[in-house]
């Protein structure tokens, strides 16, 4: 039998294990989409334009944590559009049953910058990446996150520079 005829069959299809599929929606063009409406771009610059402060803790900015990273990159602080993002990693299970030997992850950005009762807002919320195969992801998460880390350097690197256009 030659190679070729060997992953020809449907027989050997059904042997081979299955492999992960993994779905990225880049974020880039999405970002660009949401500064480009602009009521959406006013709700991105909130946090520096139209936050007001009352010495209650109402949104992420005021916990110590936030502010110890704006006194570490003070110039990005300063841009009113730079985006302040959560990433989420969630894994469920399609089929319902705890037997089955597949498994699916969503990869999420979750914007900051928003006011509190936007941020969880469906709309704002992205569905970057989808992760589904055979077994859970384990410790080789970085091999699938390696597309979206790379967007999220370039916005880091070039930052506004990209949205000139918008």
């Amino acid at each position: 039998m030659k190679d070729d005829d060997k992953y020809s069959s449907d027989e050997s299809i059904k042997k081979d294990p299955p492999m992960k599929m993994l779905w990225y929606l880049p974020i880039i063009p999405r970002f660009k989409h949401l500064f480009a409406n602009g009521d959406d771009a006013k709700d991105l610059t909130w946090l520096a334009n139209g936050r007001k402060f009352n010495g209650m803790l109402r949104h992420l900015t005021d916990y110590s944590q936030w502010k110890k990273i704006n006194r570490l990159y003070m110039d990005f602080r300063k841009e009113a559009r730079n985006l302040r993002l959560g990433l989420v990693i969630d894994g469920m299970n399609p089929f319902g049953s705890l037997r089955t030997n597949h498994s699916s992850r969503l990869v999420l950005l979750v914007i900051y910058n928003l006011p509190p009762w936007l941020y969880m807002n469906q709309k704002y919320t992205m569905l970057s990446m989808m992760i589904s195969g055979p077994r859970h992801l384990g410790n080789d998460i970085d091999v699938y996150l390696s597309s979206l880390i790379e967007d999220l350097r370039k916005l880091w690197d070039k930052g506004v520079d990209m949205f000139d256009g918008y």
